[in-house]
């Protein structure tokens, strides 16, 4: 059948009459857009199906069948970066969101699929523009670095991490990870109950071989969908590793993921510059005590003379309580200490955030709708994504380079 360019084909595969009537319902009334519906599983046309003249693809498997999950892989292969697919599965766990993202589809949605969730899925990946030859995207990057130790850096990293992660919906989840970089004392793994399997000593003598088949190998995933690399810890061994090593790692985690945030370590290391170079948002974790205010507001100052036009930092005063009676700091002297660079200030749950790290799981699965949860999804969500060309970062190999030279 010839496609009319000027319309939108939507190519749906499927062996449920009642998804396929579904997406005939959803789409069919549209004079827009072009659908075609191939009954049967992905394994049965897996070697017959021609679809680059369909503008995104939406396959219905099973995930728990070897054949589909084998047939879904050949297809992504095979077609590369567009058209966009979407796959549809009755089953969500670690191991399909690993599979997934292993296969690079655009959107993965949980059946029963409410038609506005698939006509949003297909509109978002259609709208991404396709990589060509060669091409790779980056993700956008969070970055959290403490300005005093204990500050909580963590806790936030882990639930801006999640809010990502959910930001368009439990059925249609961005490709997100969480990278804890303090390899002596991370906690990332701890918090969210996963194994730390990110061997860096394996990697360093040859940093080339670190690809995204390796990089799969070293991924720990939440139940949630996450995807989380961490390093077993080593309190007693300090070291520093190449740069190269970690360079290479995080260059290849911002260009398989939508968005990347990263738990810093309070020490400077001969990467970090790279790191914050490469970030869309950077920000600044505090306490409201007068020397954490100042840690913080010197720390500003000494990464703006470092990194020049790079991003801006932006100060977060976790753990604030704002009591009537009181000596303590107010929200107004916080604002006054620091200045055009404070950002937001999270209140103070300590109970709530003991219970969500001995759970392993996010504060809201513990207390839907906390404080925490609440303010930081306000600095998180609702500001847009630093995707613009003014704060557009510089691929990380890039800034490897500027780093060294600096």
């Amino acid at each position: 059948m010839q496609s009319n360019p000027a319309r939108t084909r939507v190519v749906v595969i499927s062996p449920d009459d009642a998804f396929a009537s579904a997406a005939q319902a959803i789409f069919g009334a549209s004079q827009a857009i072009e659908l075609t519906v191939v009954p049967g599983s992905i394994a049965m046309h897996a070697d017959t199906l021609d679809p680059q003249d369909a503008t995104v693809l939406v396959v219905d498997l099973d995930a728990n069948r070897e054949s589909d999950i084998a047939a879904l892989g050949q297809l992504t292969a095979h077609i590369g970066s567009w058209p966009p697919v979407i796959a549809v599965t009755q089953t969500f766990d670690a191991t399909v969101a690993r599979t997934l993202l292993q296969m690079r589809v655009a959107d993965f949605l949980v059946k029963p699929v409410a038609p506005v969730d698939l006509v949003r899925a297909c509109a978002q990946a259609t709208a991404k523009p396709a990589a060509g030859p060669g091409e790779t995207t980056e993700a956008a990057i969070y970055t959290f670095l403490p300005a005093v130790g204990g500050a909580g850096v963590t806790t936030l990293a882990v639930q801006a991490a999640m809010l990502l992660l959910n930001s368009a919906g439990p059925k249609a989840k961005p490709r997100t990870c969480l990278v804890d970089l303090d390899f002596q004392h991370g906690a990332v793994a701890d918090y969210l109950d996963l194994e730390p399997r990110l061997n860096l000593t394996e990697i360093e003598p040859r940093p080339d071989r670190l690809d995204r088949q390796l990089l799969e190998v070293m991924l720990s995933y939440h139940a949630s969908g996450l995807a989380v690399v961490a390093a077993p810890n080593q309190p007693a061994e300090m070291r520093s590793f190449d740069p190269d090593v970690v360079t290479r790692l995080l260059d290849l985690v911002s260009t398989n993921f939508d968005y990347v945030v990263f738990d810093m370590p309070r020490t400077w290391f001969s990467w970090t510059d790279s790191v914050l170079l490469g970030s869309n948002k950077l920000f600044i974790v505090s306490q409201a005590t007068v020397p954490g205010l100042r840690h913080a507001k010197q720390l500003v100052a000494a990464i703006k003379e470092r990194l020049g036009d790079g991003p801006k930092p932006q100060v977060i005063v976790n753990r604030f309580q704002q009591r009537t009676f009181s000596s303590g700091l107010a929200l107004r002297d916080v604002g006054h200490a620091l200045g055009d660079c404070f950002s937001s200030a999270i209140p103070n749950d300590y109970n709530l955030v003991r219970e969500a790290i001995d759970r392993g799981v996010p504060l809201d699965e513990v207390k839907p709708g906390n404080k925490i949860t609440t303010q930081l999804r306000k600095l998180i969500l609702d500001q847009p994504a630093a995707r613009s060309a003014e704060s557009k970062p510089l691929p990380l190999m890039q800034k490897l380079k500027l780093a060294v030279a600096r």
